[in-house]
């Protein structure tokens, strides 16, 4: 199959006929498919496209007389529930879903080698990785569709492609090395960029081990202006090439490079995509480089009602907190904390959701206490208190001056961008 490039003809963005034009095109050299399994995104990258994608994707393929799964890309994140499912993927039936979990369900494939990692990493980390996927990928698919959107990431640089495999349906192996390896290389080198020391390190099992898999990537660029999505383009093949393009597409639609930095950021996090800091904490990781020493960044977190997806990883956080990067690389220097050295893609987490001191992160919660934010190294205020001064309703992306007369700058939703001062990207 030559590479679908299809980019947006108007200010409307890709509409849903030229989308299942190109859809029905990157399958149509496949005459003889009678099982496919698709592997989309799950409900924390709702606004990607990639559920309407599954869906045509879905019924397309039935049509044609095949047999389609779906495994939504977890990585380390809560299986989506049955609402979830059919709010995102439509009218798929919840049968057809399979749940990847990355502790159990896993294969090795092989090891990228300890001199490559400790290569590309400029020597921060110098072990072998393990490359694993989920045991499903390696049954008698006849074409595995990876389906997600690229936009800046905090621990690979950009996500998806092969991201999509090594973490979303991969194991605990890679997942806790390459978060480490990002973490300890540091996100704001890599943040919006491609040839990263994790991207790198994904590329190797790409090269040595992932296409012997009947893999096709469907990748999105996508905004959400007013929470509704807006495809920008889309870039389907079997290798390197559509990621090189929604990379570059992604570093012109969602990023935001600005002249100088915020004194202060106001961030919403979409209650029923973010009910934790794990994920709330993109408002961290996605603004940083643009708030200024001494800034305040506000969350206003109505859904957070824990900190970690996983139920082993939350006592983590609250045991070790959102303390800096220096405090926790000596936190994993000591052989005696053995709990947070067996999970070190939380450690990764707990640098990334620090300001390292720079300026202060207030979480402004409806369902985790005052003892419990302040326990994990954040300010708090009460919801309810801070949407009187904040209001989502009464606020616009970007700048905006509040009625006392203070400016601050209104995010609503921190994983679809990247913000930056010019001088730090």
């Amino acid at each position: 199959m030559e590479d679908i490039f299809l980019y947006e003809k108007d200010s409307e963005g890709i509409g849903d006929e030229a989308l299942k034009e190109a859809l029905a095109q990157s399958v149509a050299d496949k005459e003889q498919l009678k099982k496919v399994l698709l592997l989309p995104p799950d409900f924390t990258r709702f606004h990607s496209n990639a559920g309407k994608i599954a869906n045509i994707y879905y019924h397309m393929l039935e049509e044609r007389g095949c047999h389609v799964d779906l495994m939504p890309a977890l990585g380390t994140h809560v299986a989506m529930t049955e609402q979830e499912c059919a709010e995102m993927y439509g009218d798929i039936p919840f049968e057809r879903f399979r749940v990847h979990n990355w502790r159990d369900d896993v294969v090795d494939l092989g090891v990228v080698p300890a001199s490559f990692v400790a290569e590309v990493s400029e020597g921060v980390y110098d072990k072998e990785i393990p490359a694993q996927v989920n045991k499903a990928l390696l049954e008698d698919y006849d074409l595995i569709l990876s389906i997600g959107q690229v936009v800046p990431h905090e621990v690979v640089g950009m996500a998806n492609y092969t991201k999509n495999l090594m973490v979303g349906v991969g194991g605990s192996g890679m997942i806790n090395a390459s978060h480490i390896v990002g973490a300890f290389y540091g996100m704001e080198r890599m943040m919006g960029k491609d040839n990263t020391p994790v991207r790198k390190i994904f590329d190797y099992c790409e090269q040595n081990f992932l296409r012997k898999l009947p893999l096709r990537y469907v990748l999105t660029v996508t905004t959400a202006p007013g929470g509704k999505i807006h495809m920008h383009g889309l870039f389907i093949g079997d290798d390197r090439a559509p990621f090189e393009h929604a990379v570059a597409l992604a570093q012109k639609t969602n990023m935001e490079l600005v002249d100088k930095p915020f004194k202060k950021v106001v961030v919403l996090l979409d209650e029923q995509e973010f009910k934790s800091t794990w994920l709330g904490n993109k408002s961290v990781y996605r603004t940083r480089m643009a708030i200024a020493d001494g800034g305040e960044l506000i969350v206003l977190a109505p859904g957070v009602d824990k900190f970690g997806e996983d139920p082993s990883i939350d006592p983590l956080i609250r045991k070790y907190g959102y303390k800096g990067r220096e405090y926790i690389i000596e936190q994993c220097k000591n052989p005696e904390n053995t709990d947070l050295l067996a999970s070190m893609s939380a450690a990764a987490h707990l640098i990334h959701g620090s300001s390292d001191g720079r300026f202060s992160i207030t979480y402004c919660t409806q369902h985790l206490t005052k003892e419990e934010i302040e326990g994990v190294g954040f300010h708090y205020m009460p919801y309810a208190e801070a949407v009187k001064k904040y209001d989502p309703a009464k606020l616009k992306l970007g700048y905006n001056t509040l009625e006392d007369g203070e400016e601050i700058y209104y995010i609503p939703n921190p994983a679809l961008g990247l913000w930056a001062d010019k001088a730090k990207f």
